[in-house]
């Protein structure tokens, strides 16, 4: 028998291991959930089987060669039954696949969901939508106890609190990316993935050119997905296979975010934003839902910013031209690296940066490159994809949606220009302003907020954006708190949170025209807002250097 002493001290160790017993049993649950729902995985449309890979795509059983809309990831290209790009339809009314535009109240034509028809399963937008809401509420909540109780948490078991959100995080986006296949991209992307598996040199010949406008880097990936999914074990797993590189890329960016905050903020504070991005649906619903590659995307920004804020330009270099070479948004934090280089004002370094980012360009690009006859492939492969578009916006909730401009022709004129140049007007006078608070500021810490602004303010301003470009946002928003302590930045994470979330949202389930046109106005109204204050943040803090801080 135990002595009232030993009890008493049992209980007492059973006080201190619950917390680190609770997590371990919330994992356990977690893993078990995934393990379930993987294993009864059935991808919805027809599994593509092995012998895709020797170059044939799975027929139907009727045999028809019907042609069938399958619009590219940013563009809009045709696939038939075979797995093959069909021609064009170069009379058909922007945004419409086949189908009649529908109207708005204006009279014009709402063309966003025709274009990318979205998911038709809708089973599960309600419970996504309250948790969304529980997900804002206790993200409101939280940051007023930090801001006005000044809440301090003495964290004993960090390290596995933090393994519980990291790893809870991945199981549950595993879980839910069973529950639906994604937006249509999920078909090029297999399709990319299958003929760069079958022969990873070939995919941008002639044949296959109009369907692949995504540049290089990101053809590696596919091109590894497509041999693992060869193999007849795993061919069941294709789609789902096809979104675990953003997810992975959520989860190191989460950690990433923690580890950065550790160093700058106290370690509450970082397991917090850590659990912010990680559990943000803004997040998840692009990589676990949509099955885009935004989230892989994003961590090469979060790398390159990082790195350029600890004063490791040429590495920045590297993985910036890597991100140009995966998504051409890229392009438009280029001018980041040259602002630090002009404030460095050392040509040693700038003559690395550049060594350093053709060597990085050449490697990624000079193995499709054998297969091409002409050496400025890689142009036009840019220029199209860009080209593919010609709108003032692409569903893009922002100022020219709020105008009532999305889908109409960027040649079409604003007052005495077309869309196409007041966008290029926007984007320079954004990128002067930039350029102008980063020098007022004069410090590296400031290139996470000059990041933010840039995609911010080319998103809201600029013509040709696409529903999604505005997601490093939230990631950079962070970045920002994190290294000027300043605790609006991190009202912007919110906000950029809500709009982005609500912006995908909208073209992922296919919400109802006039749901839709509110939801459109609504949020364009928000984003332009958001980077109105946003620019009076930066005038703040790089001008006046008046910070409005969260913490000491």
């Amino acid at each position: 028998m135990f002595s009232e002493g030993e009890l008493e001290m049992q209980k007492i160790d059973l006080k201190k291991h619950i917390l680190k017993i609770s997590l371990i049993f919330i994992v356990l649950i977690c893993a078990f959930l995934c393990i379930y729902t993987v294993r009864n995985y059935k991808s919805s449309d027809t599994m593509i089987k092995n012998d895709q890979f020797k170059g044939e795509v799975n027929k139907s059983n009727n045999n028809q060669n019907t042609t069938e809309n399958v619009p590219s990831s940013d563009g809009d290209v045709q696939l038939n039954k075979n797995g093959e790009v069909a021609p064009s339809n170069e009379n058909r009314q922007p945004g419409q696949n086949g189908a009649a535009a529908q109207q708005n109240g204006n009279g014009q034509s709402r063309k966003g969901r025709n274009m990318q028809s979205g998911n038709t399963n809708t089973k599960y937008v309600p419970a996504l939508s309250i948790y969304s809401a529980v997900f804002l509420v206790l993200c409101i909540l939280f940051y007023y106890l930090f801001k006005c109780k000044n809440i301090k948490i003495n964290l004993s078991d960090e390290k596995i609190l933090l393994f519980t959100l990291l790893a809870v995080g991945f199981l549950l986006r595993i879980s839910a990316s069973t529950l639906m296949d994604g937006h249509n991209d999920i078909d090029l992307f297999k399709n990319w993935a299958t003929s760069a598996a079958n022969n990873i040199l070939q995919v941008y010949s002639s044949s296959s050119i109009r369907s692949v406008d995504y540049p290089p880097l990101y053809i590696y990936v596919l091109a590894l997905i497509g041999k693992i999914a060869s193999v007849p074990a795993f061919s069941g797993y294709f789609i789902l296979m096809l979104k675990i590189p953003s997810i992975i890329a959520d989860i190191v960016t989460s950690y990433f975010i923690y580890k950065l905050g550790k160093k700058y903020l106290s370690p509450a504070i970082s397991i917090f934003i850590a659990a912010f991005y990680i559990f943000n649906p803004a997040i998840f619903i692009d990589s676990t839902f949509w099955g885009q590659v935004d989230s892989f995307f994003t961590l090469f920004i979060v790398f390159a910013v990082y790195l350029l804020s600890e004063k490791k330009i040429v590495a920045s270099s590297v993985i910036l031209v890597a991100s140009v070479l995966m998504k051409p948004q890229g392009i438009i934090f280029i001018p980041i690296l040259f602002f630090e280089l002009v404030r460095e004002r050392n040509l040693k370094t700038l003559i690395k940066a550049a060594i350093s980012g053709i060597i990085t360009a050449i490697i990624v690009i000079l193995p499709f490159s054998l297969s091409q006859q002409s050496p400025l492939w890689i142009f036009k492969l840019y220029s199209n994809t860009i080209a593919e578009y010609p709108y003032a916006s692409v569903n893009a909730f922002n100022f020219f949606s709020l105008i009532g401009a999305n889908y109409k022709k960027n040649t079409d004129t604003l007052f005495l220009f077309n869309y196409h140049t007041v966008g290029m007007m926007f984007i320079v006078a954004i990128t002067l302003f930039s350029w102008f608070t980063y020098i007022k500021g004069n410090s590296r810490k400031f290139v996470s907020a000059i990041a933010l602004l840039q995609i911010a303010g080319v998103f809201t301003f600029s013509a040709g954006m696409h529903e999604r470009y505005l997601f490093p946002a939230v990631a950079l928003s962070i970045l920002a708190f994190i290294y000027l302590k300043d605790k609006r930045f991190f009202i912007l994470s919110i906000g950029f949170s809500i709009t982005s979330y609500i912006n995908i949202f909208s073209l992922l389930f296919s919400v109802d025209a006039s749901i839709f046109n509110i939801l459109l106005k609504a949020t364009s109204l928000i984003n332009v807002l958001l980077v109105a204050y946003l620019v009076k943040i930066m005038f703040d803090t790089s001008v006046n250097k008046n910070f409005s801080k969260l913490i000491e």
